[in-house]
């Protein structure tokens, strides 16, 4: 079998390290890359011997994972979050993908959701990201949040969804924090591309959001939880472009990591 590294980024991540790093053992070599976390993560990790537990500065999700990748021992990288976890037929996919990758250099997994302790298959539908690459073919673009892996070469989707949870016992205050964090950051990835911030910003693009999320992808099958993820989703867009707009009049905004 072609031997594959799983790596795991961390910040104050106890409540959901364990289920994830559990779900990655499987893999010949486990990395988790940590952002010097004040809670118990390292302790937790260290009780792993296979696991390696690495402590590096953060700047952004992705120079994180950009400098942590080439030091895999192995060409084949799962990278995985820590509110994400794989199943077994997920992972028997991921091996059979690493060890007969064809012309493949990367491959892109679907994600099944939850949010508030229940499923959410339409407000998010069609969420995916690339997790299994050739490292040596594979990087992520520069950018503040979301980055996606830049792949030089063809990319095939997989059928098997990895688990995804960012509300998983950490409620609601947590999940609010981050949503703030991300808004930061999503305007900075904004303000260069937005001159100038009108009503167009402030109300349509936050209601389309809403519209998009809650109608056209059916959230509202997902019930209440849908419902709360659609506004959220439209809260989000106008907190960014509050920011943008408040950012070219010379306000500054905390980067790091909320501590």
């Amino acid at each position: 079998m072609t031997p594959i590294t799983a790596i795991i980024p961390t910040y104050n991540e106890e409540v959901c390290i364990r289920k994830s790093l559990e779900s990655v053992l499987w893999a010949d070599e486990v990395i988790v890359v940590d952002s010097f976390s004040t809670d118990r993560t390292e302790s937790i990790v260290r009780e792993y011997d296979k696991v390696k537990f690495i402590q590096h500065e953060y700047k952004n999700s992705t120079s994180q994972k950009n400098w942590i990748i080439p030091q895999a021992e192995n060409d084949w990288v799962f990278i995985l979050d820590a509110d994400e976890w794989v199943e077994e037929d997920a992972i028997a996919e991921l091996r059979e993908m690493a060890n007969n990758p064809s012309e493949y250099v990367a491959f892109r997994s679907l994600r099944t959701n939850y949010f508030m302790d229940k499923p959410v298959n339409h407000v998010w539908k069609g969420d995916s990201v690339i997790r299994l690459i050739n490292k040596n073919k594979c990087r992520y673009e520069d950018k503040e949040v979301h980055g996606e892996i830049l792949a030089n070469g063809p990319v095939k989707t997989l059928q098997h969804p990895i688990q995804h949870d960012t509300y998983r016992g950490k409620g609601y205050d947590s999940f609010m924090l981050k949503s703030l964090r991300y808004s930061t950051w999503s305007a900075m990835d904004k303000i260069d591309k937005t001159p100038k911030v009108t009503g167009f910003h402030f109300i349509i693009k936050p209601f389309f959001t809403f519209f998009k999320h809650y109608v056209l992808k059916g959230g509202f099958k997902d019930g209440t939880p849908g419902l709360i993820l659609s506004c959220l989703n439209a809260w989000n867009v106008f907190q960014r472009y509050v920011k943008v707009y408040r950012m070219h009049r010379g306000e500054t905004f905390q980067k790091e990591l909320f501590k």
